[in-house]
């Protein structure tokens, strides 16, 4: 028993030395850990936000309901938040899409209307289905244009193939692979070059068509991912404008091919609302000791609409709403001040953030670091210096304080390079501010999930999204107890191969503060 008394006390001392070996000495740093793990409200952030108010497309009531819901979040926290309005948008709100084949037979088809299109009522539009023909010239394309009038026009390319390439990977003969993607490549091509001849461009041709006499636009934008559509606006005026998914539009498709002459009836009964104020969403948490300071957490706020945001920008958003929650808590008396911005509009070209760097130029000249978190649910896996000359010397420090098990995972590259756009960094960076991307594991974001009807809460990787939020907690302590104030020196930009000339610095560049109300 002895023998037995001892191998016990021997493995519980070794197992208490490694647990007291991966703690940090700092005790804000350990709280931050414990209640990160401990007491995360990720996952009833998560379900309030992508659940219950849904996706957040700029100008939408949802997106107004998410400003005012977080702002209200905020301030269950302790924490200080608003509403700030940068500009106005065209108000337009999704109502119930129906699609269906009338003929040659009936089927419910799986298909959406666009962002911001017009309602087709409730009675709907009901039509026979044309494609876009092949032409030599324009001028032929012109004479084509009178086939339109009355119809629901199809837009988009036909696919080959509805399967992903990692499944012709795993499953087809090398042949039969390589033959598929010379079949692909070719009608590739040859749609490119016949749009070409159309004389229009494909994001003219819709309101060309709409102007013809077309009753309705029909695309599909597949993700080349398994169910996925990729779901943006629509570019029409008074006709609806619906994407189907790939399944349906290559089966409608080959019906017009065939000559079977499909009919589908379209009701998507969408509301214009006129004019709403697009807002970012503003919070901190006051500095103590040089509250002119400003550590900034960034995540854009908004989404697309096919889903419901979730991994572009759900994750991003609510990693800072937790980091924020966790700090007030841990480290309520910061010795710079925390700030927090969830941007609106960054899916229109990164117009929320543009916005407040133009309007706070105070705030962006002394900011002593930013961090953002946009793409995708994964943990962290890259943080560059951003060119930065000197962001070794801060960056590096500050990542020390992170626990091993998140910092193993992380690619750093110094001094780096400045992002001319992707995200909201790049607003800041413009500015001169030292603003750093958090770059996070793919998940197949990209084809699976990045705009598309597959953007759901179920994609979230919830221990990965904990991560990040344990990671910019701590990262946002180190910032604002650092002595020293970060050094914006910059680098020296190497020559651009392709033209010969030396790279510059992106420059600051002006928000779009009226959108679609041309």
């Amino acid at each position: 028993m002895k023998k037995v008394f001892k191998l016990f006390l021997a493995v519980f001392l070794l197992i208490n030395y490694n647990l007291q070996a991966q703690e940090s000495t700092d005790p804000v740093v350990n709280s931050i850990i414990q209640e990160a793990n401990n007491n995360s409200q990720l996952e009833i952030l998560a379900h309030e936000l992508l659940d219950v108010i849904g996706p957040r497309l700029v100008g939408t009531p949802q997106m107004t309901q998410a400003n005012n819901w977080a702002v209200a979040k905020y301030s269950k926290w302790g924490i200080s938040a608003k509403n700030e309005q940068w500009g106005e948008w065209k108000a337009w709100e999704r109502g119930i899409t129906h699609i269906d084949m009338l003929e040659p037979r009936l089927q419910t088809l799986d298909g959406m209307q666009l962002a911001w299109s017009p309602s087709t009522g409730p009675k709907g539009v009901t039509a026979e289905l044309i494609t876009l023909p092949t032409v030599k010239d324009s001028l032929e394309f012109q004479k084509w244009m009178k086939n339109v009038k009355g119809k629901l026009v199809m837009t988009s390319m036909y696919q080959t193939t509805g399967r992903p390439d990692y499944n012709w990977e795993e499953f087809a003969t090398e042949e039969s692979f390589a033959k598929m993607k010379k079949e692909r490549d070719s009608l590739e091509t040859e749609w490119r070059d016949n749009m070409k001849r159309t004389g229009y461009s494909s994001r003219e041709i819709n309101q060309a068509l709409e102007e013809a006499g077309a009753v309705g636009i029909v695309t599909s934008y597949w993700s080349k991912a398994f169910g996925s559509n990729k779901i943006f606006s629509s570019r029409t005026k008074k006709i609806p404008t619906v994407d189907l998914e790939l399944e349906d539009y290559s089966m409608l498709y080959r019906l017009v091919e065939y000559g079977n002459k499909p009919v589908i009836k379209i009701v998507a009964e969408s509301k214009d609302l006129g004019v709403a104020p697009t807002l970012n969403t503003i919070a901190e948490i006051k500095g103590t000791e040089k509250p002119e300071e400003y550590v900034i957490l960034s995540a854009h706020f908004d989404s697309w609409d096919g889903g419901t945001g979730a991994t572009d920008n759900g994750t991003g958003t609510i990693v800072m709403m937790e980091a924020m929650r966790i700090l007030k808590k841990v480290y309520p008396n910061p010795k710079r001040t925390i700030l927090v911005g969830h941007w609106g509009s960054e899916e229109q070209g990164l117009n929320g953030s543009r916005a407040f760097v133009e309007d706070h130029p105070e705030i962006v000249q002394n900011t002593q670091a930013m961090f953002n978190q946009d793409n995708g649910t994964g943990r962290v896996v890259k943080i560059s210096g951003a060119g930065f000359l000197h962001s070794y010397d801060y960056l590096s420090k500050w990542l020390a304080a992170v626990p091993d098990d998140i910092t193993k995972h992380i690619e750093t590259t110094f001094p780096g390079s400045p992002s001319g756009g992707g995200s909201d960094n790049a607003s800041f960076l413009a500015a001169g501010a030292p603003a750093f991307n958090l770059s996070s594991l793919s998940w197949s974001y990209w084809n699976y999930t990045w705009h598309t009807n597959r953007d759901t809460y179920d994609k979230i990787v919830f221990d990965d999204v904990r991560s990040n939020a344990i990671l910019t907690a701590i990262l946002v302590y180190m910032a604002c107890e650092d002595p020293n104030r970060t050094s914006t020196e910059k680098i020296v930009l190497p020559i651009n191969p392709r033209t010969g000339e030396q790279r510059t610095w992106p420059e600051p560049k002006s928000p779009q503060r009226k959108g679609g109300l041309d």
